[in-house]
C-alpha cells in the first residue's frame, strides 16, 4: 500500500490490490486529479476516511457502439418530454449526486471537498455535467471527466423521477463523439446499458 504525500505522483497501477485500492491520502487538487485520470486511477471514498485512490482490474467500461436500450426504453426516449442539456448546471448536479443513497454506503463519497474539487475542474474546461429537465425543473443528470481523448470518465448520476438519467446517460452517449464511457466498477445498472469487463492493461491503452 502506498501512501501519498504533497508530491504529486502516483505509483505503478498494477501495485494497486487485488480489490484495485492502489495509494492513500494526497489532496484533491487539480494538478493530481489530472494526473490520476490520465493515469487509469480514480479517488473514490467515504466522508471521514482519507483520500482513498482506485484502478480496478478488470476495468468496467462501455463502448458507445455496445449501447444497450430495451423496447420499452426506446418507447419513453420518443415520447418523453424531458430535455437534455450539457454544461449548463454543473454545481446543480454534482450537489443532487452527493444526495443520492446508495447501497452499501453509510454516507456519500461527494463530499465538499470533492465537489469543490470537480468544479474547479469545471470550469478549466475538464469535468462536465448533463442535465435532465421537465420545464425548468432539474430532474436527473450526471457528471464525469472529459480528457479530450474520445474517453469520458462517468462519475456519478441521480434522478429525481423514473428513468431521468437513463435518458440522460442515453441521450448523451447517442450524440458525443467518445470512443469509450469508464464506468469505473461494475453495477447491474450499467451492465444492462452495454457496459463490460476490459483488463486495466487494455484501458490504459484506450487512455
Amino acid at each position: 500500500m502506498y501512501y501519498l504525500t504533497d508530491d504529486i505522483w502516483f505509483p505503478p497501477v498494477d501495485q494497486a490490490t487485488p480489490e484495485g485500492l492502489l495509494a492513500i491520502g494526497g489532496d484533491l487538487s487539480t494538478e493530481r486529479l489530472l494526473l490520476a485520470y490520465k493515469s487509469g486511477i480514480f479517488p473514490w471514498f467515504d466522508s471521514g476516511q482519507p483520500i482513498l485512490w482506485w484502478s480496478p482490474d478488470p476495468r468496467f467500461v462501455l463502448f458507445p457502439e455496445h449501447l444497450k436500450v430495451s423496447k420499452s426504453m426506446r418507447r419513453i426516449l420518443n415520447q418523453t418530454d424531458l430535455v437534455v442539456t450539457v454544461n449548463k448546471a454543473f454545481k446543480a448536479v454534482i450537489m443532487q449526486c452527493a444526495k443520492v443513497e446508495r447501497s452499501g454506503q453509510k454516507g456519500t463519497w461527494i463530499t465538499n471537498e470533492m465537489i469543490a474539487a470537480y468544479i474547479r475542474l469545471h470550469d478549466l474546461g475538464y469535468a462536465k455535467s448533463i442535465e435532465v429537465w421537465r420545464d425548468s425543473a432539474l430532474v436527473g443528470g450526471l457528471y464525469g471527466i472529459d480528457l479530450n481523448n474520445g474517453v469520458f470518465c462517468g462519475e456519478s448520476m441521480f434522478a429525481l423521477e423514473n428513468n431521468a438519467s437513463k435518458v440522460g446517460f442515453i441521450t448523451f452517449i447517442r450524440n458525443s463523439n467518445y470512443n469509450l464511457i469508464d464506468c469505473q466498477v461494475y453495477t447491474d445498472h450499467l451492465k444492462r446499458l452495454g457496459a463490460e469487463d476490459i483488463s486495466r492493461a487494455a484501458f490504459l491503452e484506450y487512455l
